[in-house]
């Protein structure tokens, strides 16, 4: 009688915890995940077979409680399809919004449930909590047990405080070589033995910290998170770098209800198929009420990287106000929407509502009002956030255009309000904002229209001081920082030099790889406020150049992915209204690519092309410029030197 009955135990819990594992496919039925939440919450994913991730734990622990996801009693759970359509308010890839997917959610006993959702291009899931008074979050559980020893590409983090500006120079790895002292800030891209192609994101990132992603567990990844700063100050002698003197014990002090950020999981069969993903964008809460109309995405003609040196001219050149006005009047010759007064044009980087005595300006936008051009400010962070309406209040009564906000290097929960905070007050007084060192996009851009772009990346600034930006870097970027959204790279460089023939250089910089790779990131890349990095002087002597870079909008209708490898080349389309534009990298091997053009509409277009000269491989600067008559029936093969480009723009035939 005993063994009978502990055999019927035996069958009960069997068929318990075979009623508490659920399934959920993609639309078109290629990728599928299971979700388990006996004996402890876990869930795997596979694609059109193969097997992606095997279990994987996830769960919530609150001050106070045991971990939400161990052994986690289900009060219901229901699936849905969802097949809504939308338009991007400040459009990077698709003006067009279709988000279909499947979901399912499971609730809990304790008042909080979990939302998977499942794209025939990637997997997201949530955590919801319905809870009456305010929480404190310990700790996420999110761990990425991958089913192969994947290929990826790892940033190098070490601080120990999670403080970082999020600029990396990625390092192909295999999951089990990663050390676990070294970590890595979202997006990861990993790539599969069979060729699937994943990157690991957030989005819908809200009073909450950033995610980052720890190794030196095999093919297993897990998240930490940076803790809550209860006190910190300004390192002695430093006016941005901080220490934590006091942190908490806990990650997170919010709402007891409310929706916690969407763990993303991009799913594509190869590297040109994620060019065109945008589920971190989707996933995104939607754009705030209120009117948008006045925000207006363009170029800006910069100064930093360029050190202000312009010649030629009947001044002496630097932060005054002769030099910037020399700047509108060559972004009014060339329809560039603003410049920048970057770091050095106030009285001090603490003092950011006075400028210096050399400065003007007022006369300086007036000037630029009256050409066309708006005045964008840079902003240091931690001023910023002891008076930020104050200091904006200000700069909209000067009539500003946006701010440039710097240096904030924590990704705590704090600092990602504060982003949400800035955001909030530019918006409702009329200003752009690119978040430069700072931590990459994670859906405030949806939210709020006005803000522009991120920093984030390794890019070009860096050629001032460093041998890591080279065409192999650029060709890296597309896969990996760019799935998050748009990336501030400032690309423009009319200095270009050969891998034999770079040096740095911080007042008279150049950029590795040909002119026409430099064309091309315009629209490789993808950010609603581009830089032009050079000086307005070297501009005003290659107009061929300028013309063209000053033709590319910001903003683009459609995407379509030609070819792509990462670390390797990449080349895809974009549509603005009836125009197309084509734009293609290649790493240091030279190579050729067949482009079809059968994405084009009916009739013919006029192409223009900026494209490598015949001696490019040996004089990076070389380039040549072609016009032709092409149609959606034609094929054509482009030709990339060593670290070269090729650049495009079609115009319909009327």
């Amino acid at each position: 009688m005993k063994r009978l009955l502990l055999l019927a135990a035996a069958l009960t819990a069997t068929t318990a915890i075979s009623a508490k594992d659920y399934k959920i496919a993609s639309p078109d039925g290629q990728i599928e995940v299971k979700v388990s939440t006996y004996p402890e919450l876990r869930w795997s994913a596979s694609r059109a077979g193969e097997p992606l991730l095997n279990e994987s734990r996830i769960g919530m622990t609150f001050a106070g409680e045991v971990p939400l996801g161990a052994a986690p009693t289900v009060r219901s759970a229901c699936t849905k399809a969802i097949d809504e359509r939308s338009t991007a308010e400040v459009p990077t890839k698709f003006r067009e919004l279709h988000d279909r997917c499947n979901e399912l959610e499971i609730a809990f006993r304790g008042n909080w449930a979990l939302r998977m959702r499942v794209y025939d291009n990637g997997v997201a899931y949530r955590f919801e909590t319905s809870r009456k008074g305010d929480a404190i979050v310990v700790d996420e559980t999110a761990e990425f047990n991958f089913a192969a020893d994947n290929d990826t590409y790892w940033t190098r983090e070490r601080n120990p405080d999670f403080i970082s500006h999020c600029e990396a120079f990625f390092e192909r790895k295999r999951l089990s070589e990663l050390e676990r002292s070294v970590y890595a800030f979202l997006p990861v891209y990993f790539a599969t033995p069979q060729g699937t192609r994943m990157v690991v994101t957030e989005s819908s990132l809200e009073d909450y910290p950033c995610m980052f992603l720890f190794g030196g567990e095999g093919s297993k990844l897990h998240a930490e998170f940076p803790p809550v700063v209860l006190e910190s100050r300004l390192k002695e002698g430093s006016d941005r770098n901080e220490e934590f003197l006091r942190k908490a014990d806990y990650i997170a002090a919010t709402k007891g209800t409310r929706t916690y950020p969407w763990r993303v999981v991009t799913i594509d069969g190869s590297d040109r198929e994620l060019l065109e993903n945008y589920l971190p964008y989707q996933l995104a809460a939607p754009a705030i009420e209120g009117d948008a109309s006045w925000v207006r995405p363009g170029k800006i003609s910069w100064d930093w990287w360029n050190g202000l040196n312009v010649y030629g001219v009947d001044f002496q050149a630097g932060v005054n106000t002769a030099t910037y006005k020399y700047f509108i009047d060559f972004a009014a010759k060339y329809g560039i929407e603003y410049i920048l007064l970057d770091e050095g044009w106030s009285v001090s980087t603490l003092n950011i509502r006075e400028p210096r005595k050399e400065v003007d300006l007022q006369e300086i936008i007036r000037y630029g009002n009256e050409k066309g051009v708006g005045v964008v400010l840079w902003t240091l962070w931690n001023p910023m956030k002891k008076d930020l309406e104050g200091i904006l209040d200000t700069y909209q009564k000067w009539g500003v255009k946006g701010i440039k906000i710097d240096f904030m290097q924590r990704s705590d929960q704090e600092m990602v309000n504060f982003y949400e905070q800035i955001a909030r007050a530019a918006f409702d007084r009329g200003l752009l904002v690119d978040f430069h060192g700072s931590f990459k996009p994670a859906g405030l851009q949806r939210k709020y229209p006005n803000v522009m772009t991120f920093e984030g990346v390794y890019g070009m600034e860096n050629d001032k001081c460093s041998q890591d930006i080279t065409p192999g870097h650029d060709c890296v970027l597309p896969f990996t920082r760019m799935v998050a959204g748009p990336m501030d790279y400032t690309p423009g460089a009319t200095v270009n030099a050969t891998a034999a023939d770079f040096s740095i250089s911080w007042s008279h910089p150049m950029s590795q790889g040909t002119r026409a790779h430099q064309a091309a990131l315009y629209i490789v890349y993808e950010s609603p406020l581009q830089m032009l990095c050079d000086s307005p002087s070297h501009y005003l002597r290659t107009p061929e150049f300028t013309e063209f870079i000053a033709a590319i909008p910001t903003v683009w209708d459609e995407i379509v992915a030609l070819h792509a490898s990462a670390g390797e080349y990449v080349a895809v389309a974009r549509r603005n209204g009836d125009k197309w534009y084509i734009g293609a990298i290649t790493d240091w091997t030279g190579r050729d690519l067949e482009i079809d053009l059968s994405f084009l509409g009916e009739g013919s277009y006029r192409m223009q092309s900026f494209e490598d000269g015949v001696n490019a491989d040996a004089y990076a600067q070389d380039f040549r410029t072609d016009e032709r008559t092409v149609s959606s029936n034609d094929r054509m093969t482009i030709h990339l030197a060593s670290g070269g480009g090729w650049a495009a723009i079609l115009t319909p035939e009327k």
